[in-house]
């Protein structure tokens, strides 16, 4: 069962019943499946009412499992099927009325078989400027600062890849610490170029005839993708001498 957000107290008592957990402990439940999944981007979702998680009275997000549940299923919508949020969320909601729906197909059709538009970039991944700032609760100042040194950057359509809210948070966050924009640039050059050499190995593959084929391009994509970051961090423990958790 998928959880419809509702008032009252036997809401409550179903959901303590269930446990509640804390929005790190939904974050290491969903990696599994969704390695690449954010704190900022599970706040995203919620702050765009794709889940509604209970708050305690100090005002932290505790989720129930059909919480989690309802994460996992815009998770993959997005990423299988490139949906808008708006549409995930009337699918959802129509699931929850226990109709029978079936997700939309989108791209082109080609001898009456879809073929996805992979490489034209998924809708459900965009967010507007405005619910970029809210998100990563940042100003107009800091935004236009962070985009002069190349640390974000609008799409062709002026919507920005919804990854840029962990973007925004993480250089946030490090400006805590003393570490300013200008002082990021050498990362930002560092993934440009880590970005290239993926894209080295899976360009033959875009560029294939076979429809299929330059499907698998985006699934080696993410493969290396999530390997680069992996070995980066690891280079970076290493010449720390730190150990993450």
């Amino acid at each position: 069962m998928l959880h419809t957000p509702s008032g009252g107290a036997g809401h409550g008592t179903a959901a303590a019943d269930s446990g509640l957990m804390s929005i790190g402990t939904v974050l290491n439940v969903l990696r599994d499946e969704f390695p690449e999944v954010t704190i900022s981007k599970i706040r995203f979702l919620e702050s765009e009412g794709l889940i509604e998680p209970q708050r305690t009275p100090s005002g932290y997000r505790k989720f129930t499992a059909d919480d989690v549940e309802r994460l996992g299923h815009v998770l993959r919508m997005q990423r299988d099927h490139y949906l808008p949020l708006k549409v995930i969320r009337d699918h959802l909601d129509a699931m929850e009325r226990g109709e029978a729906v079936q997700l939309p197909v989108l791209g082109r059709q080609r001898d009456g078989e879809a073929v996805p538009d992979v490489f034209e970039g998924p809708t459900a991944a965009r967010i507007g400027r405005a619910e970029l700032l809210a998100a990563a609760e940042i100003g107009e100042e800091e935004l236009h600062e962070w985009e002069s040194y190349g640390l974000l950057a609008p799409l062709p359509d002026g919507a920005y890849d919804a990854e840029a809210v962990t973007v925004a948070s993480l250089v946030a966050e490090l400006g805590r610490f003393g570490i300013e924009p200008r002082h990021l640039r050498v990362m930002k050059a560092a993934a440009d170029r880590e970005a290239g050499l993926v894209d080295q190995v899976v360009a033959p593959l875009k560029r294939h005839r076979n429809p299929q084929t330059r499907v698998h391009a985006e699934a080696r994509a993410k493969e290396l993708a999530g390997l680069t970051v992996k070995l980066h961090a690891a280079l970076v423990q290493i010449a720390l001498g730190v150990r993450l958790p």
